[in-house]
C-alpha cells in the first residue's frame, strides 16, 4: 500500500480548511497540565494558609489511643495516700464503678502490710509501702524512693517509666498505669467492656451473674413487695444512674419523631407549592418566580442555622428541631418536585385534558403518576438522612439524642457513654435505611 504524499499547496489548503486541528488553542494543548498545576498550587496554598504542618506537629496524638480505649473500656482509680502516722489510706473516686465496699482480686494486702496492685498478671504490679514504692515490670522490680518531696526515677528504668514535675509514672499498657508522688499513689486500672451497663452499684441486682439474675427474676424471693422482680429489674435497668438508659432511649425516640414529623410536614407543603412553581402547569410567571424564590430562601439557610433560630423562638426542645427540618426540607422538596413536574411528558396531560377532565383531574391523572417515583424516592431518602441531621441539630438545643451526646462529650470522661449513643444512632440509621429501601421498592414498583 503506497503512502500518500501531500504537497505544500495541499498542506496549506488543509490548514486553511481546518485551522482548529492544526493550531489548537492554548487550553486544548496545555489544559490538562494547567489543571494539574492549578490543583497542586491550591494544595500548597491551603497547606500554608491553614498552617497544616504546625497543626499536625502540635497535635496531641497520644490522646487518640486514650480516647479509643475509653470507648471500649473503663477505669477504676483507687488512690493510696501516705498518712502522717505512717499508714496508708485507700480512697476511691466519687461514684466509683466498684461500689461502696469494693472487694477486688487485683487489690490485695501483702503479709508484711504492704498494698499490692496487679495489672493483668503478677508479672506487672505495684507494691506500695509507707516509705517507698516498688514497681514490677515484666517480673523485674524497680524501687522508687522519695527525696525533697519528689519521687525519684529508678536507675536504669525502662521506657515504661517517665518522670515529670516530681512524679514518676509507670505505664502497663492497656491494663493501666500508676502515678507515684511523695504524698500518694494514683492507680488507673483499665478493664475491657462497659462498667455497670445493666445495673448500677445501688441496684439490688448489681454484681449478679446472668444465671443468678435469671434465678432471682424467675423464682427468687420478692425484693419489693409492691412489684415483681421482673418489673423491678426493668425499672432498675432504665433508671441506671451511670448509663441512663431510659433517658437515652427517650431522646432517641425524640430524634426519630423529629425527623419523621419534620419530613412529613415539609413534603405535605412542598407538594402543592411545586405545582405553582412549575411553569408548564401554572401559566403565571410572577407566581412561578415567587414560589421558586421562596424555595431558594428556605433551603439556602442551613438546617443548623434554622435550628438556632427556632431554639430562640420556641426554646430548647424537639419543636425547634421539627421546625428546622420542616423549613429546610420544604425548600429542597419544592425544588425537586417542581423540576420533576417540569420534565414530565405533556402528552399524558393532553390526553387527560382531551376527555374533558378538570384541571385538578389533569394534574391528578396526567402529572402525579409520572412524578410519583421521584417524589417517593426523594422523600424517603431525605427522611432517613434527616434522622442523622436531627442528631446534629439536637446538639444546639433542638432536643433529641444529639443534646445528650454533646453533654457526654463535654465531660471528656464519659466516652463509653458516647460510644453507646453513637452505636444506637448507627443501629437506628441502619434500620430506617432498610425500611426506606423496602418502602421505596414497593411503592415505586406499584406506581410503575
Amino acid at each position: 500500500m503506497s503512502a500518500i504524499v501531500l504537497t505544500a499547496s495541499d498542506r496549506t489548503r488543509l490548514r486553511r480548511s481546518h485551522p482548529s486541528l492544526f493550531n489548537p488553542g492554548i487550553f486544548k494543548r496545555w489544559g490538562g497540565l494547567m489543571l494539574i498545576a492549578g490543583a497542586l498550587a491550591y494544595l500548597i496554598y491551603g497547606w500554608a494558609f491553614f498552617d497544616i504542618g504546625r497543626t499536625l506537629s502540635d497535635g496531641k496524638w497520644e490522646r487518640a489511643g486514650i480516647y479509643m480505649a475509653d470507648w471500649i473500656s473503663w477505669e477504676a482509680q483507687p488512690r493510696y495516700r501516705f498518712q502522717p502516722d505512717g499508714s496508708l489510706q485507700i480512697e476511691h473516686q466519687r461514684f466509683s464503678p466498684l461500689g461502696e465496699n469494693p472487694d477486688t482480686d487485683w487489690m490485695t494486702t501483702l503479709p508484711d502490710g504492704r498494698e499490692e496492685v496487679t495489672f493483668g498478671s503478677s508479672a506487672n504490679r505495684v507494691e506500695i509501702g509507707t516509705t517507698d514504692v516498688v514497681a514490677v515490670v515484666d517480673d523485674v522490680p524497680y524501687e522508687i524512693v522519695f527525696a525533697n518531696e519528689n519521687a525519684v526515677l529508678p536507675v536504669n528504668a525502662p521506657a515504661a517509666f517517665s518522670e515529670k514535675n516530681g512524679r514518676v509514672t509507670v505505664s502497663f499498657g492497656f491494663a493501666g498505669s500508676a502515678e507515684i508522688r511523695s504524698t500518694q499513689v494514683l492507680v488507673r486500672r483499665r478493664f475491657f467492656g462497659w462498667e455497670n451497663f445493666v445495673f448500677d452499684t445501688t441496684s439490688p441486682f448489681w454484681g449478679m451473674s446472668l444465671p443468678e439474675l435469671w434465678s432471682t427474676i424467675a423464682s427468687g424471693p420478692q425484693i419489693e413487695p409492691d412489684q415483681s422482680n421482673l418489673t423491678l429489674a426493668w425499672h432498675e435497668f432504665l433508671t441506671n444512674s451511670e448509663w441512663q438508659h431510659g433517658d437515652v432511649l427517650n431522646k432517641l425516640l425524640q430524634t426519630i419523631v423529629m425527623a419523621f414529623v419534620g419530613t412529613l410536614f415539609a413534603a405535605t407543603l412542598a407538594f402543592p407549592l411545586a405545582f405553582i412553581a412549575a411553569r408548564n402547569v401554572t401559566n403565571s410567571r410572577p407566581m412561578n418566580w415567587i414560589t421558586k424564590r421562596f424555595f431558594d430562601f428556605t433551603r439556602s439557610v442551613d438546617m443548623l442555622i434554622w435550628a438556632l433560630v427556632f431554639t430562640r423562638g420556641f426554646g430548647p426542645g424537639p419543636l425547634a428541631g421539627i421546625a428546622a427540618i420542616f423549613v429546610t426540607d420544604t425548600g429542597t422538596f419544592g425544588k425537586l418536585y417542581s423540576e420533576a413536574i417540569e420534565n414530565i411528558d405533556d402528552k399524558q396531560r393532553e390526553g387527560v385534558r382531551s376527555v374533558g377532565a378538570s384541571a385538578a383531574d389533569v394534574n391528578r391523572f396526567g402529572v402525579v403518576p409520572q412524578i410519583a417515583p421521584v417524589v417517593i424516592s426523594q422523600t424517603l431518602y431525605f427522611w432517613e438522612a434527616n434522622i442523622r441531621g436531627a442528631t446534629i441539630i439536637g446538639a444546639v438545643g433542638a432536643g433529641g439524642i444529639g443534646l445528650k451526646l454533646l453533654e457526654a462529650m463535654r465531660t471528656n470522661q464519659d466516652w463509653e457513654n458516647v460510644a453507646y449513643m453513637v452505636l444506637l444512632i448507627l443501629i437506628v440509621v441502619f434500620v430506617f435505611d432498610n425500611i426506606s429501601n423496602a418502602l421505596r421498592t414497593r411503592l415505586i414498583g406499584k406506581s410503575q
